[in-house]
């Protein structure tokens, strides 16, 4: 059943998204929100879903964070999501047969893929890798990975196969404010890991000039974003930007340690 299942949401000033999301909660009995003090309209359109819990606590890593409104819920089932994650009623509906049919051994854990959409538009080539954000509480934890965090999962995982939409209707003063934030993190995490412990593509990340130059072709090319106009275009000049600005951090972290020599 689905009621067996408590959306958790991490909440900071995303009055331009969080109705899409809420909307598509419509089958959970509760929802946790954990909000780090947003000074839009956040709580006021949270408040006006009577199944919404809000705590607040100021931010400081997203693990911590996570973990926290982990600690907030009491159903064995938890499903996270960014405040621009929208639920397709395909995925809402895998998900309620899954838990429904009585033949299906359930998983511990499960990733779902995603779509990323520009001004609402989903498109057909992305970079988004799936994210694991269905899992039973007692078996999962939050570890950090760089900028961002990794669900940590004790037992067996399986995929989904329908989208979650990633809807971040933001401006984009606010997505650079973010993407900076990310990128130093980032940074820190590839200028400090040896290069044997990194992806491949980490790896061209740690060389500065490669990323920036690849991503645009990459983006278009071989993930087909061009087939999606403009807003196509849109997103692979957002990765692009978004890699000049890690490439800057690594050459400012390099500069940093030459100079304390």
């Amino acid at each position: 059943m689905l009621q067996s299942i408590t959306p958790l949401i991490l909440t900071y000033n995303e009055e331009p998204n969080l109705e899409r999301t809420l909307e598509q909660l419509y089958w959970a009995k509760r929802i946790v929100v954990i909000d780090s003090f947003s000074s839009d309209r956040t709580l006021e359109i949270l408040n006006q879903y009577p199944q919404v819990e809000i705590y607040q606590r100021r931010f400081d890593t997203h693990t911590i964070q996570w973990n926290y409104g982990l600690e907030q819920i009491d159903s064995e089932w938890v499903i996270s999501l960014d405040a621009d994650y929208v639920l397709s009623e395909a995925i809402i509906q895998e998900i309620r047969s899954l838990f429904a049919s009585p033949h299906t051994e359930l998983l511990d854990g499960y990733f779902a893929p995603f779509r990323y959409c520009v001004f609402g538009k989903p498109l057909k080539g992305t970079l988004l890798p799936p994210r694991q954000v269905l899992f039973r509480k007692h078996k999962a934890i939050y570890i950090d990975d760089g900028h961002t965090q990794l669900l940590r999962i004790d037992g067996e995982s399986g995929t989904l196969k329908s989208y979650i939409n990633h809807d971040d209707r933001k401006s984009l003063s606010r997505w650079l404010w973010a993407q900076d934030r990310y990128m130093q993190i980032e940074s820190q995490k590839l200028f400090s890991t040896p290069p044997t412990q990194l992806s491949l593509a980490d790896r061209l990340r740690q060389q500065k000039a490669i990323a920036p130059i690849i991503i645009l072709p990459y983006c278009l090319i071989l993930k087909g974003g061009i087939w999606d106009g403009w807003e196509g275009w849109y997103y692979a000049w957002q990765r692009m930007l978004a890699e000049i600005l890690l490439a800057i951090r690594l050459i400012e972290l390099e500069r940093d340690k030459n100079l304390k020599k």
